[in-house]
């Protein structure tokens, strides 16, 4: 008789448990509707991005702070580290860079958990390739300007998906060797995020 006394007991509070817990999941999905910015609002936001198989190997991460100085407009700085490495000519380049930036939310759907952006970006990069012959340090300077989106799931969290950088400048100068300058204008040009992954995760406080 304890025996199943103690298996009912054990099987209610595990049923109990799964309940609660249930209703805390969806508790924190509803508390996500309606969420809004507003002036003193913080995020840390970490973006990554990976391109692997085949003849090259990338990857990049880009942690951002930012504050909003109204409900749409928000600015902060961030840091970036990437390495981009070419079995064929066992060629590999480590970009290390710091910068600032400007958001505006232009969009919300989805009883405002969706919320769509353009950002300006600028910054400072240090550069280091190596190759069989050696290897080159440089120094960049870097503007852009993307589009992404933020999906929230909690009132605090949201999902991050850059999906466009429409507008991108780099100007390169080694130590040994003539400055470069590039210039790229991609209207109407989407990453897929699904082959190409660029996203990350936003906390809002």
């Amino acid at each position: 008789m304890k025996t199943k006394f103690s298996i009912i007991l054990g099987l209610f509070t595990f049923y109990f448990a799964s309940a609660q817990q249930e209703d805390q999941v969806n508790s924190e999905m509803n508390s996500a509707k309606g969420i809004t910015f507003a002036h003193g609002d913080m995020f840390v936001e970490g973006a990554l991005q990976i391109a692997t198989g085949g003849d090259r190997d990338f990857y990049a991460f880009n942690p951002k702070f930012g504050y909003f100085l109204n409900d749409k407009f928000a600015v902060g700085g961030q840091i970036s580290f990437s390495s981009d490495k070419y079995e064929s000519t066992d060629t590999k380049t480590n970009i290390f860079g710091i910068g600032g930036f400007a958001r505006y939310y232009v969009l919300e759907l989805d009883k405002k958990r969706f919320k769509a952006y353009g950002e300006a970006g600028l910054g400072y990069g240090r550069n280091k390739v190596e190759d069989p012959t050696g290897s080159d340090d440089s120094n960049s300077l870097t503007a852009n300007i993307n589009v992404g989106l933020n999906y929230f799931v909690t009132k605090n969290i949201a999902v991050t998906f850059v999906l466009a950088n429409l507008l991108s400048y780099n100007s390169v100068s080694p130590e040994n060797g003539p400055s470069s300058n590039t210039f790229e204008l991609n209207i109407n040009l989407f990453n897929n995020i699904f082959t190409q992954p660029k996203f990350g995760l936003l906390y809002k406080f």
